[in-house]
């Protein structure tokens, strides 16, 4: 009732006053919003309100998303809650949910019938988005590859660190129930819980050498930051090894874009800003990359899996069904729907355009800056495509969520 009563005010806001004052008005709307809690991040919507269903991808690997949510879910407890909006259901009910659309989607069914099957079967959710009207923002994220030694050289000077064994996680919950849900990353020093090192005391400062394990030993710094951006990634060794290496812990620091201080300081425009862009910049500028680095305070450690890339439910993740989102607001491992748009390359590797992307997901990742319901990001694999889609996307779109209706189950 709050949500639609805060709707409904804010578009007579906007009716009622004059164009001149719509930054006001915008501002205005958002006091009447509230804080993004999982009861609000997203809201049953009725078939009406419900968009064109289809696959971009003609279902292709869509399976593979599905079966990695079920590992998860498989190995919690049943009776595990997770929560739609105002709605509850359990990890069972979830595992039938995911069970039955698998089904389905194996028919590669049409429009129409796909159109008919989730609206018998299924209950539809619309995230909020960042302005309370469904407009979420999508980047996107791949898997680097990087070269890489076991021992370092003057050319391979730069360590991918594994989690120092003096970082330790806090659960504030422990002290006070007014801090439930909350932990802090630190370190001890004089018998006192401090902040954990940040990033130019790691860099800048070399503290963490000798007292941290070195994974490996790479020879470019800015591959090192954008692998902590990703969270996972490859490193092929010089004996034709590779490591899949994963995103293990962070120092708790809170993360700041660089590309965010590039555009403020003019250096590169907004309307060009790009990963590609960052990397061509600091290429150009080497002597500017300690410093733009160490603006973002934020760390990132890793550790070593046989297999790869993993995201944060601990399965491997399905390239263009995989996305991470907030954990804190959304039911992992659900299905989802999303509404945005990819990048058209040419044969050069250059975006000509930009199409329609609309395709079913899974929620199997989070990230340091995915933060509210207003933000996805979709994981895109490795390889060139990837990584220029994943390089460029900061798309408009829309984020729904799928859950088989109680009575079905």
């Amino acid at each position: 009732m709050h949500a639609m009563r805060s709707e409904i005010v804010c578009k007579y806001l906007f009716i009622g006053f004059a164009a001149a004052a719509s930054l006001f008005i915008l501002g205005a709307c958002t006091l009447f919003q509230k804080e993004p809690t999982p009861e609000n991040a997203m809201k049953r919507i009725s078939g009406f309100f419900q968009p064109a269903f289809s696959d971009d991808l003609g279902y292709e690997d869509l399976e593979q998303g599905l079966l990695g949510s079920l590992e998860y879910l498989r190995r919690i407890p049943e009776s595990r809650i997770f929560q739609f909006g105002r709605d509850r259901f359990s990890a069972a009910h979830m595992i039938r949910s995911l069970e039955h659309f698998r089904t389905f989607i194996q028919t590669k069914p049409s429009a129409p019938d796909l159109k008919n099957f989730i609206g018998s079967n299924y209950r539809v959710y619309r995230s909020r988005g960042r302005d309370g009207w469904g407009r979420v923002l999508f980047t996107g994220y791949y898997e680097p590859l990087l070269e890489g030694r076991r021992t370092p050289t003057p050319e391979y000077r730069f360590p991918v660190y594994a989690r120092p064994q003096d970082l330790i996680t806090v659960d504030l919950s422990l002290f006070s129930e007014k801090y439930k849900g909350q932990k802090i990353i630190a370190r001890i020093a004089d018998q006192t819980v401090v902040p954990y090192y940040d990033r130019r005391e790691i860099d800048s400062e070399g503290v963490l050498h000798g007292k941290a394990e070195t994974l490996a030993w790479v020879k470019d710094p800015v591959d090192i930051f954008f692998l902590q951006i990703q969270g996972s990634g490859r490193i092929r060794l010089d004996d034709g090894q590779v490591l899949n290496v994963h995103y293990h812990a962070s120092n708790g620091r809170p993360y700041r874009s660089i590309g965010r201080l590039l555009i403020e300081q003019n250096k590169i425009p907004r309307s060009e800003m790009s990963m590609q862009q960052i990397r061509a910049y600091l290429r150009a500028h080497p002597d500017e990359i300690e410093t733009i680095f160490n603006y973002n305070p934020s760390y990132v450690f890793f550790k070593l899996e046989s297999d790869g890339p993993l995201g944060s439910l601990g399965v491997k993740l399905t390239p263009g069904r995989s996305v991470a989102l907030d954990r804190r607001l959304f039911p992992p491992a659900a299905l989802a729907f999303i509404v945005t748009q990819k990048p058209r390359v040419n044969g050069a590797g250059q975006i000509d355009s930009w199409t329609d992307c609309t395709r079913f997901v899974t929620n199997q990742d989070t990230g340091g800056a995915i933060r509210g319901p207003g933000r996805a990001d979709l994981f895109w694999g490795h390889g060139a495509y990837a990584e220029t889609a994943a390089g460029h996307m900061q798309q408009e779109g829309r984020l729904y969520f799928l859950i088989l209706k109680p009575e079905k189950s």
